[in-house]
Parts: C-alpha cells; structure tokens; sequence
C-alpha cells in the first residue's frame, strides 16, 4: 500500500465523470488499498479515485471514528436507488478542497448498489453521517463537488480563493 498525491480544486478532472470499472481484479484492489492509505493520512472519512487522479468508478470510505476499530468500506461503481424525502443537514469538507467546510443538505437515508471487492453485487441502506459520506463521494464520480450544494456566492468565493493558490503555486 502507498499514498498517493490527492488533486486539488481547480483541478479540472474534479469536474469529470469517471468510467465504470467493467471488472474487479488485483488492479482495482490495490487502487482500493492506496485510496484508504491515502484517506486515513489525509486524515479523511471517504475518498473517491478521481481525487487521486484515476478516472474511475471507485469510492473508499470509513464513518467509524475510532482508530482502534476502523470500519474500511470500498464500493466499486456505486449508484444511488432511492433517496428519502427527509432531509438532513451535515457540516462537510473535502481532501480536494482543503481546510474548508461548509454545511450541505442532502437526503437523510438513501439505498446503494454496488459491487464489492469479491466481484458480487451489493445493496446496502444507509443514513445518518454514512448516507451523507456516499452521496459526496458518489457525486465526485460524476464531477459534482460539495460546493455545488451551496449559494453560488459561496461557491465562487472557494473556487476563486483556489484557483489564486493554484497560480500562485504553479510561479514557485
């Protein structure tokens, strides 16, 4: 297992829709591997490929909060079935979008399909902080960002404080 160097915003690929995977194999399982090294040394609760820079359908993620008795979860080419008609609101960040939260509303519960790292076909229901970590990390797999779940006046604050960072790292 390695780490890899997470792609920042403005990064233009953040904005992309990743291909599905059409099979699991060593290769997805060590992409996998690398995604939660890279997200518990972030440290962060969910990672999607693209934020590592591959273009693919994979999320890894981990709600548990307890270093002692961590809960890894990978779900290759997740796709949402249902969302609740309740709503929830939760503070969220983004490894991509370094040091910057901002509270987003999404649906409270919402089921997933999925396959494992086994090759087989899962669903699993979800609510609560995990619900609310799948549809972030699912979203990044079609190019959505948690601020495009904000005011438009937030959102081109952030982007426009990045891209400055960005320009100012690429005179260095």
């Amino acid at each position: 297992m390695s780490t890899r160097p997470l792609v920042i915003l403005p990064a233009p690929q953040l904005r992309l829709a990743s291909a599905p995977i059409a099979r699991v194999d060593d290769g997805t399982r060590k992409l996998a591997e690398d995604m939660l090294e890279t997200m518990y040394a972030a440290p962060g609760i969910g990672l999607a490929a693209v934020q590592v820079g591959e273009m693919t359908r994979l999320i890894t993620i981990d709600v548990s909060h307890d270093e002692a008795a961590k809960e890894p979860r990978v779900f290759v080419n997740p796709e949402i079935l249902w969302k609740s008609e309740d709503l929830s609101v939760y503070e969220e960040g983004c490894l991509s979008i370094p040091d910057y939260y901002e509270e987003v509303e999404r649906p409270a519960r919402i089921r997933v399909r999925y396959t494992n790292l086994a090759g087989e076909p899962e669903e699993l229901e979800a609510d609560g902080l995990l619900a609310t970590c799948l549809q972030h990390e699912i979203d990044h797999l079609d190019g959505v960002l948690f601020i495009d779940h904000i005011s438009k006046l937030k959102r081109d604050r952030v982007t426009k404080k990045f891209v400055k960072a960005a320009k100012e790292k690429a005179r260095i």
